[in-house]
């Protein structure tokens, strides 16, 4: 059940011969027929980048600007954290107080 078939010797293909017939005879048109000849590349010029003192006082200011929000939005995270668990801790204060001393209220 599990070994395999082998065909028959005169069935088989002969050893280094293909299934498939080659391919013979086909020839590739070219892409073009304008036969012109091929021209070098030039270099591409490309301009210098040029920080003038006005450009220069855009980036600093936006620099600056993106500092101050960040800095802005993680500063209020800090204190939105600090200000819950001093809620937390006045809560357990207040609950352990009640849970002590049943009789005393």
């Amino acid at each position: 059940m599990f070994t395999p078939k082998i065909p028959p010797p005169d069935t088989a293909p002969a050893p280094g011969t293909s299934l498939v017939p080659p391919l013979t005879g086909l020839v590739h048109p070219p892409a073009c027929t304008c036969h012109h000849t091929p021209v070098p590349a030039a270099p591409v010029a490309r301009p210098a980048v040029q920080l003038t003192p006005g450009s220069l006082l855009v980036a600093a200011a936006g620099g600056t600007a993106v500092v101050l929000v960040v800095g802005t939005v993680l500063v209020s995270m800090l204190l939105a954290t600090a200000i819950t668990a001093a809620s937390v801790a006045l809560c357990a204060v207040v609950l352990r107080s009640l849970l002590n001393r049943p009789n005393n209220r």
